[in-house]
């Protein structure tokens, strides 16, 4: 049995490596799902990210990885062959671990729709028969009219487009957040695949620009950490969480970012890894967030993540956790 939820003890994970990392020419697929947000196509980057960045934040990832083989852990990190036309940075966004299955998801933006071959040598240790989820990217899929219209989603339901990071596991109950990166068609494909072994809860209205984690986040079986910016209750959750113990985010620190490259918000203070029960990796900055977390006796290892809203990756965007233990 593989992963199946996101705080059992951690037995192996991938690590991410922002090694070659680049923002591909715009195109219709990237202008609504990553900048919807931004009027102006001249403020949208384009090629390689600075080595400056890409440095520094390989330094940090082998701090992680660094800290996570002391915690006995084992650590695979991702092939640079093929070159990806985007990164290797969050391989979170690219497979979904559930129990028996690993799943490639049929991610929304085209320069990353082979991404994941990227991880193929170190998932083929663990399951011999990888799904592969397809969709098509044709243009109807996108909609333009999301651009500057966060109540516009950037994806219609002309075919099933998502990324893995828009969902968390909690055993038999799967949250998948509708938004810019995944939709509703992408949701019901996913139930598909699964059957009986999962419920697919579609989280609507909460937070529409990318992905769920850092806007909720699993702690243990009752205990979840909210972004109290998007959700302004437990009751607007799925009902199997209604009697879950909430902590309510704190004002994230702002580490900031790369001057004129933004890909998330002060808001991944929370994009945080859990090790275990009582054991999870926060961003260095983040006390306020580690005070309420020591409350409920969960233990922080505050490291480096010196350029996470420059690439878009937390501490859980930048790895994908292969097994925890049952």
């Amino acid at each position: 049995m593989l992963s199946k939820n996101e705080w059992s003890p951690l037995k192996s994970v991938i690590v991410g490596t922002a090694t070659k990392a680049k923002i591909p020419p715009i195109d219709k697929s990237l202008r609504c799902v990553n900048y919807a947000g931004e009027k102006n196509l001249n403020n949208i980057p384009s090629g390689n990210y600075p080595q400056v960045v890409i440095d520094k934040a390989n330094e940090d990832l082998e701090i992680l990885c660094n800290f996570l083989k002391k915690e006995n852990i084992t650590v695979y990190r991702p092939d640079n062959f093929p070159e990806t036309n985007y990164y290797n940075y969050c391989p979170r966004d690219n497979v979904l671990v559930y129990k028996d299955k690993i799943i490639c998801s049929p991610q929304p933006l085209r320069a990353r729709k082979n991404e994941y071959l990227n991880l193929q040598n170190i998932l083929k240790k663990f399951a011999n028969n990888i799904i592969h989820l397809q969709t098509e990217r044709k243009d109807d899929l996108y909609n333009e009219k999301c651009v500057d219209n966060q109540h516009i989603l950037a994806l219609t339901e002309t075919e099933p487009a998502f990324d893995a990071a828009n969902i968390l596991r909690a055993n038999d109950d799967i949250l998948y957040l509708i938004s810019n990166g995944g939709n509703e068609a992408g949701a019901d494909l996913l139930q598909e695949t699964l059957g009986t072994s999962a419920t697919i809860h579609k989280v609507k209205g909460v937070y529409s620009f990318m992905h769920i984690d850092s806007t909720i986040t699993f702690l243990r079986e009752g205990l979840v950490l909210l972004n109290p910016a998007r959700v302004k209750s437990i009751y607007d959750l799925p009902s199997f969480m209604h009697n879950w113990d909430v902590i309510w985010c704190p004002q994230p620190y702002d580490i900031g970012h790369y001057p004129g490259y933004c890909n998330a918000s002060a808001w991944l203070n929370m994009n945080l890894l859990s090790i275990n029960e009582n054991l999870v990796v926060l961003e260095q900055h983040q006390h306020k967030l580690r005070d309420e977390l020591e409350k409920y006796k969960i233990d922080c290892a505050m490291l480096p993540g010196r350029h996470q809203r420059t690439l878009g990756g937390g501490f859980h965007c930048v790895t994908l956790d292969i097994e925890r233990k049952a």
